[in-house]
């Protein structure tokens, strides 16, 4: 199945396939979620088989909105897509442009709607095996020495989010 992603083509946006957008390192849209509990953020581990940053550890939530996609309905879906979790409100955090490479010649290049989520008491978890190997919850301060100490085990998203919008992705957690 091909996946037509919004992605600015001499400056148009435009409907690209998901991984032409990144070999060419395509400014393209995208979507982040950090869902929390207290002082904690629920991270995924990237399933073995993803095409890029296989078994690695991300925020909770991150993909790209459909072409015509609403970020926020984006959101909600992969979040039910990848972890089985439905019934959450989204607040909108912000937006962020970072550019990364992500391995096998693919860059992320992406203008993201940063959204976070308080989790419910009610909250399950039902794990994609093809998206998502295992997830945990982490205090934020926790995380970001864990990051400190082993950037590699980590996709380059959540190291620019945490080193460089933390305060804005956290401002109202």
């Amino acid at each position: 199945m091909t996946i037509m992603i919004p992605a600015w083509v001499d400056g148009r946006l435009t409907p690209v396939e998901k991984l032409d957008a990144h070999r060419r390192g395509l400014r393209h849209k995208a979507v982040s979620v950090f869902v929390l509990r207290g002082d904690a953020v629920l991270i995924q581990r990237r399933a073995a088989g993803k095409y890029h940053t296989p078994g690695l550890w991300a925020n909770t939530c991150c993909t790209h909105p459909d072409w015509n996609e609403a970020p926020e309905a984006c959101a909600l879906r992969r979040l039910d897509e990848e972890l089985g979790l439905t019934g959450v409100t989204l607040r909108h955090a912000g937006q962020v442009e970072y550019r990364a490479e992500v391995g096998q010649g693919l860059i992320e290049h992406e203008v993201v709607e940063i959204f976070t989520a308080q989790a419910t008491p009610a909250m399950t978890l039902a794990l994609n095996p093809d998206e998502v190997s295992e997830t945990r919850w982490v205090p934020r301060d926790a995380l970001a020495r864990e990051v400190a100490a082993a950037p590699e085990r980590f996709t380059p998203w959540l190291r620019i989010y945490l080193a460089d919008h933390a305060e804005m992705v956290f401002a109202a957690a």
